[in-house]
Formats: C-alpha cells, sequence, structure tokens
C-alpha cells in the first residue's frame, strides 16, 4: 500500500510523540519569535527546526563573516556578505519545508515594534548585549509575554527563563556593574556613543550548542505547562563540566515590572494615521478630551545648534542616533537635541502621519487620561513586518 505524503510528513516527528506529555501541536502552532542569528541563534533556530516549530520570526541586524562558519551550522562559505537573518531563515526552511520563517535584518532596539513581541508566544534570545536584553525584557512584560535568555563566552555558558508578571525579571538581575555599562553606551546628551574597541566574545560551536539546547528545552518545557527556570539560571562550567542553578531575588524598584492593561487592534497602518487621528480616537475610547499619546520610545524631533541656530529636523528614535551625528555640519559644535516622548495635541505635530515619526512599524501608541491607558498598534503593518505570518490576525 502506498504511503501517503501527510502520513511522511507526521512519521517525522514520530519519536518525539512517544514522550507522554508531548503534544506537537502546540509546539507546531507555536509563534516563535528568535533574536539574533549568531552562535546561540544558529543552534536555536536548527533545535527548533528539528523539534517541528513552524511559525517562526528572526531578527538580526549583522552580515555573515567567514569567522562565523566555526561557530554557525546553518552558514556555509559562499553566505559569506549575505545578511545572517535572510540566511537563517532559508536554512531553516531547508531543515523544515513545511514552516513559515520570516526574516528581519533590523536593529531590535529601534527597528522592531511592541506588535512584534505581542505577536510571539515566546521569544529566545541569542544576544551578547545587555542593552538589547533590557529592551526585550521590558517589551516582553508589556505585552505579557514569556522571554528565554542565552549567554556564552569561552566554554561557559549561562541560560534563564523569564515570565511576565513573574518577578523577578532580568532587569532584577542587573548589578552596579552593569548599570555603569549601560551607562557608557549613552553620551552626555544621550545619543548612542561608537562602539569602543574591543575584541569579539570568544565561544566555541560546543558551548553554543549546549547553552542553546537548554533553551529550547526550557521553551518546549514552558509551551507544555511544565516546571522551568522561571527567574532562575542554569550555569554551565565547561573546563570541569560543571553546571548548577541559581536563583534571582526581586528589586522592588524594577522599571521592567509594567504590562499594558489593554490593547486595541487597529485595522490602519501607520501610513494612514496621523497623530491627530489617532487621538482622536482615543478620546472617544477614553471619554474625554484630555488625552496624551506616549510613544514606545524618544524621539529626536530635530538638533538646535546653539552657536549659528541653524535647525535640522530628524524625527528618529533615539537610540538609533550616534553621537557624532549630533555635530553642527556649519561650526562642528555640539548640538542641543530636542525629543519627543509624546503628542497631546500639539498643531504642528497633529498632521505628522505615525509612519513619519522615525519609530518601526507595527509600534504601540500608549493613550493615557488620568490613570486609564490604552495602547493601539497599527495592525495593517503587519504584512511588512511579518510577511506571510501576517496571514493570521495578531489578535488572539
Amino acid at each position: 500500500m502506498r504511503i501517503s505524503d501527510t502520513e511522511v510528513r507526521e512519521d517525522r516527528f514520530r519519536r518525539l510523540r512517544l514522550i507522554p506529555w508531548w503534544d506537537h501541536a502546540k509546539i507546531a502552532n507555536c509563534r516563535l519569535l528568535v533574536v539574533g542569528a549568531g552562535a546561540l541563534g544558529n543552534e536555536i533556530l536548527k533545535n527548533a527546526a528539528l523539534l517541528g516549530f513552524r511559525k517562526v520570526v528572526v531578527v538580526d541586524l549583522d552580515r555573515i563573516e567567514e569567522s562565523n562558519l566555526c561557530r554557525t551550522v546553518l552558514y556555509r562559505e559562499s553566505d559569506v556578505g549575505e545578511l545572517k537573518a535572510d540566511v537563517a531563515a532559508r536554512a531553516y526552511r531547508s531543515l523544515a519545508p513545511d514552516s513559515q520563517v520570516q526574516p528581519l535584518a533590523a536593529n531590535i532596539l529601534h527597528q522592531c515594534g511592541l506588535g512584534l513581541f505581542e505577536w510571539a508566544d515566546l521569544v529566545i534570545a541569542g544576544l551578547d548585549n545587555r542593552e538589547a536584553r533590557l529592551w526585550i525584557n521590558r517589551s516582553a512584560w508589556k505585552v505579557n509575554r514569556p522571554w528565554i535568555d542565552g549567554a556564552i563566552e569561552g566554554i561557559n555558558g549561562v541560560a534563564r527563563v523569564f515570565l511576565p508578571g513573574v518577578p523577578p525579571c532580568y532587569e532584577c538581575t542587573l548589578g552596579e556593574m552593569d548599570w555603569a555599562l549601560l551607562e557608557k553606551r549613552m553620551s552626555c546628551n544621550l545619543l548612542a556613543l561608537e562602539p569602543a574597541p574591543e575584541g569579539k566574545i570568544p565561544t566555541t560551536p560546543t558551548i553554543s550548542s549546549i547553552i542553546a539546547g537548554v533553551q529550547v528545552q526550557e521553551a518546549v518545557k514552558l509551551i507544555h505547562g511544565l516546571p522551568t527556570l522561571a527567574s532562575k539560571a542554569y550555569i554551565f562550567e565547561g573546563m570541569n563540566h560543571s553546571s548548577y542553578v541559581v536563583e534571582y531575588t526581586e528589586n522592588a524598584d524594577c522599571m521592567s515590572h509594567y504590562t499594558l492593561p489593554e490593547i486595541v487592534h487597529l485595522p490602519e497602518s501607520s501610513e494612514q494615521l496621523t497623530l491627530a487621528d489617532l487621538r482622536t480616537r482615543a478620546q472617544s475610547d477614553l471619554g474625554n478630551d484630555d488625552v496624551v499619546i506616549e510613544f514606545s520610545r524618544d524621539v529626536v524631533e530635530k538638533f538646535v545648534c546653539p552657536s549659528c541656530n541653524t535647525e535640522e529636523e530628524k524625527f528618529a528614535a533615539l537610540a538609533s542616533i550616534a553621537f557624532g551625528e549630533s555635530r553642527c555640519p556649519k561650526d562642528g559644535q555640539l548640538r542641543t537635541v530636542k525629543t519627543l516622548h509624546n503628542y497631546a495635541g500639539e498643531q504642528h505635530l497633529g498632521s505628522r502621519l505615525l509612519s513619519q515619526l522615525g519609530l518601526p512599524l507595527l509600534d504601540a501608541f500608549t493613550a493615557r487620561h488620568g490613570e486609564r491607558e490604552i495602547a493601539y498598534i497599527p495592525e495593517g503593518d503587519a504584512p511588512r513586518v511579518l510577511g506571510v505570518l501576517a496571514a493570521e490576525p495578531v489578535t488572539r
């Protein structure tokens, strides 16, 4: 008797379904956001593809370098120079032909909207950057999503799980040294400083495999409602092959512990709505004219030179502008940075489209009046961000 194609595809996961608690539908239907497609990200994606995750967005800004090839299973020599996100997505599809994988060549800090985090059921990160981890942590809390962090150096590594609404979170784990290093990334006028010259973090493919394996295993457990490393860290020391689990404590003053109480998805895109349009909608929903629309991150409206009084309009996310750009092209003076945090009906801003603010697509705009607030996400941006995955509505 001829076996049908459907039966062959299903047979691929037969050994996994022998695990008594395994529910393959939960994995196949999970919306997975993977941030970072380097050494850890490659192993995370490989494991996810083999386990049956079929709805994946992968975010990475960088291009493949030859030195990546000794630590990344998804890349080949012919891929050098290409975007990591694009190649990783292509390789994922080759491992799992029935998957839907959307690559985003973007900086998670200022080029990814909050709606991307809300789309995901689960976020897994493979980063070497405290600033990016902090942003992921705050974003995940805002939209009530869990995330799994991993870090490696040499032949040592750590994996940890953070649940929304369940402190301690990643920010709770930061000490004085961590905050000092984060502050070094910002200049006196809050623009991003150029990265200091330093060597790349040394790692091996073996430690990437170990830590990413733990991360994805924790993801599987989380999806199935099993106990996880929630607010804990699994630490692996490779020299003596010792490992242990540490528990974190909550910081009562942590700034990450905030979840948006209500999110409304608008059918329009950010190219179809002005700030005035959005405020009018919010005034109706909140039942009051005294409404302020808050942005997800600070926006640089313009530079003003205190010497020659010239102004340059910018409208870009604060974190996206390097310190060097603040110098006046006429006289070299350090210019004043005028930022925007919100919109409260200012006439000169009302006609500006949401897409003209320098904020990412599928971002959240939070309307406030008194103690009540509503976050709005222009769901019309979804096709440009999520590609084929936008066929399913963001709302659930």
